[in-house]
């Protein structure tokens, strides 16, 4: 049995795939994940699925959330029920041995770190492309409306662009700075004020011997942050640029050892 939560939420059992169409019901199973191994009150359960809005029996919709969670994970390879247990504030949700996509993508992300600290940037790559082959879309989308599930979501979100940067900082280091420009140039487009993609495709576009496109990079971040946030660019990014403009060796691709 396994959950899978980097993307539309769904638990897989052997082969087959199972998924709620009950919002509310998968609102609960949502919070009950998120903070797998601890108790979850019927209060924090509430604020999730009604916000400071709950309806009079919101705690009989609870229970009533609660029985069919537990008929969906039982008919999800749950064997025996005992996925979910009761408390007396709430409920906990045991893994128990039960795999969870989070978990894979968080030690997927620790390892490459590792490696990327030891200048093992192949196997580095490996394990980017490995936490980044996990996330399947946005993570609860359209049902995540109380604070934490809206703040697990903004965490994903943060995490894997950061996968995204190590990855692309991966294979620049290995010499394969040309394979990333069509990303990077995509992700500058989707993520404006975002200066770190900026500076990555500023430098693969000067070792693809680009460096007017380069500079051009630079001057549309500059535009884009002054109209949007009233600011220059970060020193890194005028330090790149101005290391640019001096075709300074300091940018060339380290040979190896």
């Amino acid at each position: 049995m396994r959950y899978e939560f980097l993307g539309p939420l769904r638990v897989r059992h052997t082969e087959q795939s199972h998924s709620l169409s009950a919002p509310k019901v998968e609102t609960t199973l949502a919070t009950l994940l998120i903070g797998s191994g601890r108790v979850i009150t019927k209060e924090q359960l509430v604020t999730e699925l009604w916000g400071d809005r709950p309806p009079r029996r919101a705690s009989a919709a609870v229970h009533v959330y609660i029985s069919q969670l537990r008929k969906f994970l039982v008919g999800a390879g749950d064997t025996g029920g005992r996925a979910i247990v009761t408390r007396p504030l709430g409920y906990e949700l045991r893994l128990d041995g039960a795999g969870w996509d989070v978990d894979d993508f968080k030690e997927a992300m620790r390892r490459g770190r590792d490696l990327r600290a030891a200048g093992r940037h192949e196997g580095a790559l490996e394990s980017f492309e490995r936490a980044l082959s996990l996330m399947r879309g946005p993570v609860l989308e359209g049902i995540a409306e109380g604070p934490a599930l809206t703040s697990f979501a903004t965490w994903a979100e943060e995490e894997r662009l950061q996968c995204l940067e190590l990855s692309v900082e991966a294979r620049t280091a290995l010499g394969r700075h040309r394979e990333v420009i069509g990303l990077l140039s995509t992700l500058t487009a989707q993520y404006p004020l975002r200066e770190s993609f900026y500076r990555q495709l500023m430098l693969v576009l000067y070792r693809s011997e680009r460096q007017a496109e380069a500079l051009q990079v630079y001057r549309s971040a500059q535009r884009v942050l002054r109209a949007e946030l009233g600011l220059d660019p970060h020193r890194s990014l005028r330090r790149l640029h101005q290391a640019i403009l001096a075709s300074d060796r300091v940018l060339d691709l380290p040979a190896a050892s």
